[in-house]
């Protein structure tokens, strides 16, 4: 794939794994752009998150539902300024495990565990249509949520009689970086770049609110019209479908950096040259 994106110029919202993300990006050939749009934090408050993972080591859950490979990470961080990372981890070894998408199956691999069900396709959708197959009554379940995540799948549990226990180990912050927001926006409107990589729903929502804060509507619209919207996989895809735009590259089944990157060139192999607007953009 080296040089597959020769002289493009690509934005890249990306921010639990920028610079890998980046340096992929540029060895294909590309000019990335970055434009952090999300930043990521425990939650403020370690009692309830300690609790919880307390419960999961005293083996008071029968299934362990994993929504994001963030939560993970952070989950086992608590465990480990609270001193009982190596209980937590044979207690996630012991429960079933449950993920919706690759990225909590990837920090299980990391500690020599892997999912046990997995979402297909890898949305909430996906995880309601896993347990409608499962017999739940009575089970306990451990959910790990994320910031703003519906509770779809907490009442579908519900319905189906399992005894449901949530925890939500970080936030966002994202009122950072608004001039550089603006400053990519405008350069999209104006054609000077590419494509916009998107990795995750958050980013547009906060796309969205950074345009509607500073009256840049229609400034978005003609940005997202103009660029190629890529998306890593279905749950952004959705949120960016939602927001107006049209998504032109997403990878078919493998939702990873690698074949998301072969996408994107893939797609923009069939739209001609690169973009020649000269319109300056600060360094990446």
């Amino acid at each position: 794939m080296s040089g597959a994106l020769a002289g493009r110029r690509i934005v890249v919202p990306e921010s639990r794994e920028l610079d890998l993300f980046v340096s992929m990006l540029e060895r294909a050939g590309a000019e990335a752009l970055r434009c952090p749009l999300v930043s990521i934090h425990d939650a403020e408050d370690a009692a309830p998150i300690e609790a919880w993972l307390r419960r999961l080591v005293a083996g008071e859950f029968d299934d362990l539902l994993l929504y994001t490979g963030e939560g993970l990470r952070r989950l086992l961080g608590f465990a480990r300024r609270a001193g009982f990372e190596a209980e937590t981890v044979a207690a996630i070894g012991r429960t079933r495990r449950i993920v919706r998408g690759p990225k909590p199956s990837r920090v299980l691999r990391t500690m020599g565990l892997g999912p046990d069900i997995a979402a297909d396709p890898p949305t909430t959708e996906g995880l309601v249509a896993a347990f409608a197959g499962l017999p739940m009554a009575g089970r306990r379940v451990g959910v790990q949520l994320y910031p703003e995540c519906p509770d779809t799948i907490l009442r579908a549990l519900e319905a189906q009689g399992a005894t449901v226990d949530a925890v939500l180990p970080y936030r966002y912050a994202s009122h950072e970086e608004d001039g550089r927001i603006v400053e990519i926006l405008n350069a999209m409107a104006s054609g000077a770049i590419d494509a916009i990589a998107l990795t995750s729903s958050p980013q547009v929502r906060r796309l969205v609110a950074v345009a509607k804060e500073r009256d840049m509507g229609v400034t978005l619209a003609r940005a997202c019209d103009r660029v190629l919207v890529a998306a890593v996989g279905p749950i952004t895809a959705e949120a960016a479908t939602a927001a107006g735009w049209r998504v032109a590259a997403m990878p078919e089944a493998n939702f990873h950096l690698k074949p998301f990157i072969a996408e994107i060139a893939s797609v923009l192999a069939t739209r001609g040259s690169p973009t020649s607007v000269d319109v300056k953009v600060s360094g990446s």
